[in-house]
């Protein structure tokens, strides 16, 4: 069976309340999966110096995915209803009406299916978490694609994850998240639920 990886991805887009300037963009991610029971994490951001959060998001996504070495079953979460939506209801049809809708082309074809093609590698369960609620991978990896944003870096691939670093600061600076247990394992009732695989695409 294909390893289990959990992927918690967010995105960010500074300046978008201006409209005489770039607005610049990134998106980070946190790939974990259990292994001798332990976790494993590794980060992932990357940036773009005139975006938006919707490009970030399909951007961050398909850069997370084609970092994972071997076809695997990913839960994939994210705060983005575009992102999780767009993967499990909406690209199916617009692929087979050639990427068009009533109001007319699909914004960002490009970038959907570029995600697409990646995402056939593996067993996607999409997965929508509100955004700014207290959930410490979801604020992670907000913290990853703001700093991105700001510094238009990237990490060039999957690192050595600063997870727990940055959950002991949160904690000695603003007693945030005490109660939270980063060492546990997953849970088996966990129901994992793939999206329907994607239609292959030409190229």
């Amino acid at each position: 069976m294909e390893p289990l990886v959990h992927i918690h991805a967010d995105e960010s887009c500074l300046g978008v309340q201006f409209t005489d300037r770039d607005s610049p963009g990134g998106a980070g991610a946190l790939l974990e999966f259990w292994r001798a029971n332990a976790w494993v994490r590794r980060d992932l951001w990357i940036s773009e110096s005139s975006t938006t959060n919707n490009r970030m998001a399909l951007r961050g996504a398909a850069a997370a995915l084609a970092a994972l070495r071997r076809p695997s079953r990913v839960v994939f979460v994210s705060d983005s209803q575009y992102l999780v939506k767009g993967m499990r209801e909406w690209v199916h049809s617009w692929a087979s009406k050639g990427w068009r809708r009533r109001t007319g082309t699909v914004e960002n074809v490009d970038l959907w299916q570029a995600l697409m093609r990646t995402a056939t590698r593996h067993q996607v369960d999409w997965r929508w978490v509100r955004g700014h609620a207290g959930n410490p991978r979801n604020e992670y990896v907000n913290h990853l694609s703001i700093r991105a944003a700001k510094n238009q870096n990237e990490s060039r691939g999957a690192v050595p994850s600063a997870f727990v670093e940055w959950l002991e600061e949160q904690r000695a600076n603003y007693g945030r998240y005490l109660d939270y247990h980063e060492w546990l394992a997953p849970p088996e009732e966990d129901l994992f639920m793939p999206a329907p695989v994607p239609p292959e695409l030409p190229g």
